[in-house]
């Protein structure tokens, strides 16, 4: 749970600490609103996927299901700035499938907290087969970094890519491939 009145008052002292007049007509309501804003880009802290992933449907085969290019925004843990991307979700059923848009909220999730790239991309993986119970799991993210864009090293448009594979899809490569050239359409 978000403690709202915490992070306003952490809020004012940003504001004077970099010289803003927090009286100043701009700012008076900009800490109340970032601790909206917190209470629901961090609303995945000490969240799962297993609601979101909990209801399946029976299918007769156990063919490829890939949901792409599902739109992210998450937060840096490093640096409190955004990081935002697509991820891309690869999975073979043992007979039961989620609901498509389940996926999308299974990244939501994982996504909003503070986080790692590395770690989301970890953290859908291992959801889908715990609570799928998935022959196997491949999933993509590419994201841009504002952390790399708009401070430090400052190069907008790099975008960082990371995969991970799980049951079925670790040891066949040809299913890895056929994914990515999936994805890439």
């Amino acid at each position: 749970m978000v403690d709202k009145e915490k992070i306003k008052e952490g809020v004012k002292l940003i504001l004077e600490a970099i010289g803003e007049d927090t009286n100043r007509e701009g700012l008076i309501e900009t800490p109340d609103r970032i601790a909206r804003m917190y209470e629901e880009i961090f609303s995945g802290i000490n969240a799962t996927a297993e609601e979101h992933l909990k209801k399946t449907f029976e299918v007769d085969r156990d063919d490829l299901v890939l949901e792409k290019d599902i739109t992210f925004y998450s937060m840096c843990e490093h640096h409190l700035v955004p990081f935002y991307g697509k991820a891309h979700i690869a999975y073979i059923p043992k007979g039961r499938v989620a609901g498509l848009s389940k996926l999308a909220r299974t990244v939501e999730t994982y996504a909003k907290k503070p986080q790692l790239q590395e770690k989301l991309t970890s953290e859908v993986a291992d959801a889908l087969m715990k609570y799928l119970n998935a022959e196997g799991v491949m999933v993509v993210i590419e994201a841009e970094h504002m952390c790399m864009t708009m401070r430090g090293v400052k190069k907008p448009g790099t975008r960082t890519f990371t995969t991970t594979y799980r049951g079925c899809f670790e040891e066949n490569y040809n299913l890895r491939r056929e994914v990515l050239d999936l994805i890439q359409r």
